[in-house]
């Protein structure tokens, strides 16, 4: 298996576009595209938020529906959410706009939004733009899409994999935006993958859904947005035999999924807003799956947590109240911790100031990796977070203004 940033562009059949149509109050691409000239199958996971914006709610239904695609048009700085049905108006008239100009079929685009919630989408400068968006199509305008569904993100964050399925290699590429309003709650941001293998769109859904679940669903910064979703297409190029779901060819190309998803999810949390560390949450003897993702999502969750994470407090009790507060039965005196290898908690008791001292200097390195051990079974997860800094507050305490 080969791992590249290069994105969509490594994906043959794949063209991208990216521009600056005004929605933006600086002058940055917020409108991207993205298309296929042969007809994929697709599939994808959507946030569970119940407040969910119309550009979630028509994609999900054509999937639903046909599970086919050519296209999705993508905007940023605007979510079109809250907006009643002037907003899903507004988003059926871009998917109208967009298959006007390429001269394919409505029912072949996609469309997802991202940005600030509550206001109208000024669908006047999207349908204004489209024409020349459609017209900038090309391989390297994938770059431009990856830019032009950032918000607050710091970088474009892009991702190839290539790997043999059957005797065929495969590529899996694509991109995502996402550094805040990031919670598992199915899908937890932006992100669109291509790939050019040939595969149904429920094979795709099959291999989408488990790995968002160990991806996408394994990470958090604050809460669920109401617009995430996470799209794949297949366009067949790579002409490789179909496989079924129990074939060692689906094995593996699931597994070209998952490491796509995996590294945008990484990259996801690098790029929280605020972050100044990236933090592995590793629990590990729990009864269950399920339980050990609880005690880690409960830990990574914790404002008290994050905060000492990022004051390189070795506070340890907050994260022994964090075990406790997950709904997990535990047993305190069983439950170990070490942070970066170095054990500083044993049978629930610290270690002595010695050690505390010592794990203060590991807690300024920019990578933490916290390994919780209940001692109740065989079971483990693992969960990606950041600290909570100052800049944290500066950036969502200003969003709007």
């Amino acid at each position: 298996m080969k791992i590249s940033h290069e994105g969509l562009s490594k994906v043959a059949g794949f063209l991208g576009a990216g521009l600056y149509c005004g929605i933006k109050q600086v002058k940055k691409p917020d409108l991207a595209l993205i298309y296929s000239a042969n007809e994929c199958s697709a599939a994808g996971v959507f946030t569970q938020n119940r407040v969910a914006a119309s550009s979630v709610i028509i994609t999900r239904n054509k999937l639903l529906k046909r599970g086919k695609a050519r296209a999705v048009i993508i905007n940023s700085g605007n979510a079109n959410v809250c907006t009643g049905k002037s907003g899903e108006r507004s988003s059926l008239a871009a998917i109208r706009a967009t298959a006007k100009a390429l001269q394919i079929q409505e029912s072949d685009i996609l469309i997802a939004s991202t940005g600030k919630i509550s206001e109208p989408l000024p669908i006047h400068k999207i349908i204004r733009a489209i024409p020349d968006l459609t017209g900038q199509l090309s391989i390297p305008g994938c770059h431009l899409a990856a830019e032009g569904i950032m918000t607050t993100d710091t970088f474009p964050k892009k991702i190839t994999v290539r790997g043999n399925v059957g005797g065929k290699m495969i590529t899996v590429g694509g991109f995502a935006k996402g550094s805040g309003m990031i919670h598992p709650n199915m899908a937890t941001m932006l992100a669109f993958l291509g790939t050019d293998a040939r595969a149904s769109s429920s094979l795709l859904k099959k291999a989408l859904k488990k790995s968002a679940a160990l991806s996408f669903n394994s990470i958090t910064v604050d809460t669920t947005s109401t617009n995430d979703m996470v799209l794949i297409l297949a366009n067949g190029h790579a002409q490789n035999r179909s496989f079924s779901a129990e074939s060692k060819e689906f094995k593996q190309f699931s597994e070209l999924v998952l490491t796509a998803c995996r590294e945008l999810a990484k990259m996801i949390v690098k790029d929280g807003e605020g972050a100044t560390k990236f933090i592995t949450i590793d629990v590990k003897g729990a009864k269950s799956g399920s339980e050990a993702k609880k005690v880690a999502y409960s830990i990574a969750r914790s404002p008290l947590v994050k905060t000492a994470f990022f004051g390189e407090d070795a506070n340890w009790g907050r994260i022994m109240a964090a075990i406790g507060c997950s709904g997990v039965p535990i047993v305190e005196n069983k439950i170990s911790l070490s942070m970066n290898g170095f054990p500083f908690v044993k049978n629930g008791i610290g270690l002595g100031n010695a050690t505390e001292k010592k794990v203060v200097k590991t807690l300024k390195q920019k990578e933490l990796f916290l390994t919780v051990d209940l001692h109740q079974g065989s079971e483990e997860a693992r969960v990606w977070t950041t600290d909570l800094s100052y800049d944290y507050i500066k950036i969502n305490a200003s969003y709007r203004t």
